[in-house]
């Protein structure tokens, strides 16, 4: 069984309403003309009978009898005759007011009664009527004759067959029917090109199909874990999904208005979804979450495809930051590891030469000095920090630190003397005390301080540096994602810089806390974080 496309169908059902109409037309035409025909004609034989009715010959002709009574007159019969043949007509009959023939297209008539209406003309009034007669069923009109006096003296008659008046109808009817024939054929051709477009926008696909992909790409879409976003050419939002939906903070399908306007977006996303440009697995942040973005043109099949908008894909990535902060603690660890196996090497190259020159006293020194000097530190951050995700990041960094030549003083005051984190996740503390120490190792000139404590219920930590700074003008702009006042090395791009600090925001956004940037000699950070009720500790140190 053949498969009719939903473009097929729209110009058969088109086609057979246009041939309805067009047969409705021709119906409505047709009548019109046998309409106007016989108005036509029947005025044409009221301005014939007019004309013979006032001639001198017909007035005179009745005026020769005082008592109105006109007798049969050959004169009258011949000037009827001439009139039948100049003006067309089949019969011109003039009558005696008591409907006596005088005249008629078959003399043997003559002297008979006319057939047909006289009341009328007989009141003085000329009228048209449609009545068979001797000749058949005729279209006449009829009118008085009067005198000078204005009396009615005789009755004039004339018509023409009905089948005459057909013949004039039907002279009309090839310019009807071709008028009908050319709307016929401009409603098809405007039908097949109409067809012609849907089966181009539609792929010649049925009403069941299409039916059928609309529910399966709807399904699909509201089912995929990746938000969707769907723009038009105009930059309007047109379709977006659930996942969507929750990521960005739209409203649900089938709540609010039907293309509602995107929600107050970070600086870098909202240009990316206004200006539409293409972008390949961006990192973007929003109050709470980390998204990946892809962006491409939506564009049709074919060698020159039209562009109908653009495709946005998001895929939430925090979760996955969760473990990625996990694992750069363990590879901040290893890092220390291998910091520390680097100088353990250059000290124990420093001792062996030492005592290769025989100078085993300055050996055993240098040797005493530095044991010292390691486990004082590690000894300060295994008493100050009892999180062992925070204290694994504080030894790699501190041997970060040591490498770059920064001095990194870490101070502790809280509850007890120890810092647990009062119950906030080991992955927050862990990305916003390593990327403040990072930002700080870049900026400082040779000092970093850390200070963690507790106080009034809340979690604090502090970074300062001795470095140049934060300029009051970039405030506003310090913690905005893709911002960032370092020196791009030669040959380097931009990409994936000035992400430290806003990811610090974001997971102090999360944790309901505050960031603030204090005033002093170089950079100074703090963060309150809220502890929960359960975990609050009482009042202690302040960083």
């Amino acid at each position: 069984m053949r498969r009719w496309s939903l473009a097929g169908r729209l110009f058969l059902g088109q086609l057979a309403f246009i041939l309805c109409v067009s047969g409705g037309i021709a119906w409505g035409l047709y009548q019109q003309a046998e309409e106007n025909t016989y108005e036509e004609t029947g005025e044409r034989m009221l301005a014939v009978a007019g004309t013979v009715a006032a001639s001198d010959t017909v007035r005179a002709a009745a005026g020769a009898f005082p008592d109105g009574q006109v007798s049969g007159d050959s004169a009258l019969q011949d000037y009827a005759q001439e009139v039948m043949a100049g003006v067309g007509v089949d019969f011109v009959t003039i009558m005696d007011t008591d409907r006596t023939r005088l005249t008629h297209r078959n003399p043997e008539q003559i002297g008979k009664p006319y057939i047909g209406s006289v009341d009328q003309a007989l009141a003085g009034e000329s009228f048209t009527e449609t009545y068979t007669g001797t000749l058949g069923p005729s279209v006449r009109a009829i009118t008085p004759v009067r005198d000078d006096a204005g009396n009615v003296t005789a009755l004039v008659a004339a018509g023409i067959t009905v089948d005459r008046v057909g013949i004039a109808r039907d002279a009309r009817l090839p310019e009807l029917f071709a008028i009908d024939a050319a709307a016929l054929a401009v409603g098809a051709l405007a039908s097949y090109l109409l067809s012609r477009y849907l089966r181009r926008v539609t792929y010649g696909l049925g009403p069941a199909e299409l039916a059928h992909m609309f529910t399966f790409y709807d399904s699909a879409l509201h089912s995929v874990r990746e938000g969707l976003l769907l723009h038009n050419n105009r930059g309007e939002l047109v379709l977006y999904n659930d996942e969507a939906a929750a990521l960005l903070g739209l409203p649900a399908r089938g709540a609010g208005p039907e293309v509602p306007e995107l929600p107050d977006l970070p600086g870098p996303l909202a240009s990316l979804l206004r200006t539409g440009r293409d972008a390949h697995e961006e990192v973007h942040l929003t109050g709470e979450r980390i998204l990946v973005v892809n962006q491409s043109d939506a564009v049709s099949p074919g060698p020159h495809g039209r562009r109908f908008g653009i495709v946005t894909t998001l895929r939430d990535c925090t979760d996955v930051e969760s473990l990625t902060g996990e694992l750069a603690s363990m590879r901040t660890l290893a890092d220390a590891l291998s910091a520390q196996a680097h100088e353990h090497a250059n000290r124990v190259h420093t001792l062996v030469s030492l005592i290769e020159l025989g100078r085993s006293e300055e050996a055993l020194r240098f040797a005493t000095a530095d044991l010292e000097q390691s486990q004082h530190l590690n000894d300060e951050v295994l008493a100050g920090v009892e999180e062992p995700a925070v204290t694994a990041l504080l030894m790699g960094k501190a041997a970060q630190a040591r490498e770059r030549g920064i001095d990194l003083e870490i101070t502790v005051a809280a509850a007890g003397g120890r810092f647990s984190g009062g119950g906030v996740e080991p992955v927050e503390l862990v990305t916003i005390i390593g990327n403040l120490l990072d930002n700080a190792f870049d900026a400082a000139a040779g000092l970093v301080t850390l200070s963690l404590g507790s106080a009034d219920g809340a979690l604090l930590i502090a970074v300062e540096d001795d470095g140049p700074g934060v300029d009051s003008d970039v405030l506003e702009h310090i913690f905005e994602q893709g911002f960032s006042t370092k020196q791009l090395p030669e040959g380097r791009t931009a990409s994936g810089r000035g992400i430290g600090l806003a990811l610090v925001r974001q997971a102090v956004n999360r944790l309901s806390g505050r960031i603030q940037v204090l005033p002093g000699h170089g950079a100074c950070f703090r963060v309150d974080i809220p502890l929960p009720s359960t975990e609050a500790a009482p009042a202690g140190g302040r960083p």
